[in-house]
């Protein structure tokens, strides 16, 4: 397999191109650390996106919900749709409003969905979740039966035509002008923390 995904009209970076990757691992890193996913895609009622939990098995993302879903049954029934995740790392503040940004790492794939059907994989696949959410969980609780897996609907995406962007450091430099001015300039990390457990 290739250290790197195929470059397309759709995963070009075209802005500020110096921050992307198509690195299999890159993309693969961002994947594994973030919780939370956009799916977008064109419904018969216009475009909509779903938030929604993810994990990375290999070389596909599965995402999963009920079946009586109508939108999340539209996104596995093969339609062309966009993937998106977000870690942000810090907040960049310069001296100037129009310089502040954000620190970050994402991915966007694009690729259609696809309903997984076998019960042994969707095993697999939420299981793989479960690990994701809290790692050793899956010993910790009863994974689902074969019920509960007819009643979950499943759905893969492959990681096929995907990109990375990441953004670093601090902010833009200034111009001799804005260097002189009394506003602090810098940034100020950000990260998701585990706070205590409450028993539930």
């Amino acid at each position: 397999m290739s250290e790197s995904l195929s470059v397309t009209d759709r995963t070009r970076v075209r802005r500020k191109p110096a921050r992307g990757s198509h690195d299999r691992a890159v993309v693969h890193a961002i994947l594994d650390e973030a919780l939370v996913c956009h799916v977008a895609f064109a419904s018969e009622h216009g475009p909509v996106v779903l938030p929604t939990t993810f994990v990375r098995v290999d070389d596909q993302i599965y995402i999963h919900g009920s079946p009586a879903n109508h939108l999340l049954r539209a996104v596995g029934a093969n339609v062309e749709a966009c993937v998106a995740v977000t870690l942000v790392d810090a907040l960049v503040l310069a001296r100037t409003a129009f310089h502040h940004s954000m620190n970050y790492r994402s991915v966007v794939l694009f690729g259609r969905g696809a309903t997984v059907e076998a019960h042994d994989i969707k095993a697999r696949v939420l299981a793989a979740l479960i690990e994701k959410l809290e790692p050793g969980r899956s010993a910790a609780c009863r994974l689902p039966n074969p019920t509960e897996l007819s009643a979950t609907l499943v759905i893969a995406f492959p990681i096929a035509e995907a990109s990375a962007k990441i953004r670093t450091g601090p902010p833009i430099a200034d111009t001799p002008e804005d260097a002189l001015l009394p506003h602090w300039s810098g940034i100020v990390p950000l990260r998701v923390v585990r706070g205590e457990p409450i028993a539930g």
